[in-house]
């Protein structure tokens, strides 16, 4: 395929995910016309709006590359660019500690799911997918333990399933807790950042908590993927075909982990032009936004119900254990 041919067979995908994310950011601004502020964010409506147009309509083949495009490219870019907005002081004086817990939850986490899932009666390799999955950082980690572990292509799919409704499910409830529950910003951009599946729905989730809480979850879940490489490393000695060799570096750490910490590193020694700061927190935005309704596009309710009841069980429960241990990090550490 030429270079040509390449970018028009994004173009279909790319103008569906950018008129979807232009509706929800009219709904937003209607909003807050109307009552004074966003009952739902431009994110998450963005998300929603993408799940009900795949799930009611369902998507021609000729989206697909677009969609992916902009749900991952795109995504990882302004990841990338949101690195510039975040300070190594963020993360307060609990810091080192902090990663320790990060580091501890992961690994509790892994277990206890494997445990639930072998409880229900999902084969070894489904059950460590979706531990995987609801541990680390949802679809990138199944997709990086899947080949190692020799997981069957169903297994992969079904794991993939859950972990799409259910990161929905989180990203829409988890800001109630955070007023139930009365949790300060800093609170629940951690809570947020060690239960959230993957990093764009730790946006989602925390935009309304206020920007500490978004640059804290951020920050939190992005350390909480780097546990992937030495989680593959040990699925590779434990339950993969070590004659397939070890992991590559890239799928262990993604570029984009790299490229955010490189920025968070430059804005912490004022390598980056104050004036620079707000068009590149802004530019991240958009771009963000953009990919949510991507991210919703991916998503299909019915293929969810086809995945099995037991997956879609075992997801719950070990969302719920998680939740529980990220809450009893906040009071080991004393976070408030």
């Amino acid at each position: 395929m030429s270079i040509k041919q390449h970018v028009f067979s994004h173009l279909p995908g790319l103008a569906l995910t950018i008129a979807v994310a232009v509706v929800a950011l009219a709904i937003q601004i209607i909003e807050v016309d109307y009552f004074g502020q966003p009952w739902i964010e431009g994110l998450v409506l963005a998300i929603l709006l993408g799940t009900a147009i795949h799930t009611i309509f369902g998507l021609n083949p000729a989206f697909n590359a677009g969609i992916q495009f902009a749900s991952k490219t795109l995504l990882e870019i302004a990841i990338v660019m949101l690195g510039a907005s975040i300070s190594l002081s963020a993360i307060g004086d609990a810091g080192g500690m902090l990663v320790l817990s990060i580091a501890a939850v992961v690994a509790l986490a892994l277990g206890a799911s494997y445990i639930i899932g072998r409880a229900l009666g999902l084969p070894a390799k489904l059950a460590m997918l979706v531990a995987c999955g609801n541990s680390i950082c949802g679809n990138s980690a199944i997709v990086a333990a899947a080949p190692v572990i020799d997981a069957h292509s169903d297994d992969v799919a079904a794991s993939i399933a859950f972990t799409a409704a259910l990161g929905i499910f989180v990203v829409l409830l988890l800001p109630l807790s955070q007023i139930y529950f009365e949790m300060s910003d800093r609170q629940y951009g951690i809570v947020a950042g060690m239960t959230v599946y993957a990093v764009p729905q730790v946006l989602a989730a925390t935009v309304s908590g206020g920007i500490l809480a978004t640059q804290i979850g951020t920050l939190v879940k992005l350390i909480r993927v780097l546990m992937l490489g030495p989680v593959i490393v040990l699925l590779g000695f434990t339950m993969g075909d070590r004659t397939r060799g070890r992991p590559s570096l890239g799928r262990m750490v993604p570029w984009f982990i790299v490229g955010f910490l490189g920025m968070m590193a430059c804005r912490s020694l004022d390598l980056i032009p104050h004036v620079a700061l707000k068009p590149v927190n802004e530019a991240s935005t958009v771009l963000t936004i953009i990919s949510m309704a991507g991210l919703g596009l991916t998503v299909n309710i019915r293929t969810v119900v086809h995945a099995g009841g037991r997956v879609l069980v075992a997801g719950i429960l070990s969302l719920l254990v998680l939740a529980a241990i990220s809450a009893a990090v906040l009071f080991v550490l004393s976070i408030h």
